[in-house]
């Protein structure tokens, strides 16, 4: 049965620039929701706070280290979080307080119960900690991105899966 996108759960993943850690979160959430043939159900998409990088694809080092993991991230394209996004998705999920503060700055009160911080789904991570921009590090930093995204990924779904019908 198809579902239409606003039947969806929408999923927004948000950065600053919308070309390291969010694209590498919508990847492998959209990784693990197709492969528990889910993918009916979601609507999946990344964001960022600033118009940096609009347009262009996600990072070449998290594509690198990403497809060391099997996630494909070539066909994202960097964009900005528009107005439209805080009545389109459930789930509006920051990497970093920083980035949540920019979203709750211009979030329609009605919807701000939709914004929170990625890692609050992680079952292995400090729900405090964020997940660190590894744009000015070395390779080591897209892995430990990847590490905690992935971990994330998995009790985003268990937990949207287990509130679907509340």
């Amino acid at each position: 049965m198809k579902h239409s996108e606003a039947e969806k759960v929408g999923v927004l993943f948000v950065c600053m620039g919308n070309i390291c850690r969010s694209p590498t979160a919508d990847a492998v959430f959209n990784h693990h929701v197709k492969s528990a043939r889910l993918e009916h159900l979601f609507h999946i998409d990344s964001a960022g706070t600033h118009a940096y990088h609009i347009g262009e694809p996600p990072d070449r080092r998290s594509q690198q280290a990403a497809l060391r993991r099997g996630y494909n991230m070539q066909s994202l394209r960097a964009r900005r979080v528009v107005p439209e996004d805080f009545s389109r998705f459930q789930y509006i999920l920051a990497m970093d307080r920083h980035n949540l503060e920019e979203l709750q700055q211009n979030c329609p009160s009605r919807y701000t119960s939709r914004l929170g911080m990625f890692l609050q789904y992680s079952n292995q991570w400090d729900i405090r900690q964020e997940i660190p921009d590894p744009y000015y590090g070395g390779s080591h930093g897209f892995e430990r991105v990847l590490d905690l995204v992935e971990n994330a990924s998995q009790g985003l779904l268990k937990y949207i899966l287990e509130n679907l019908n509340t």
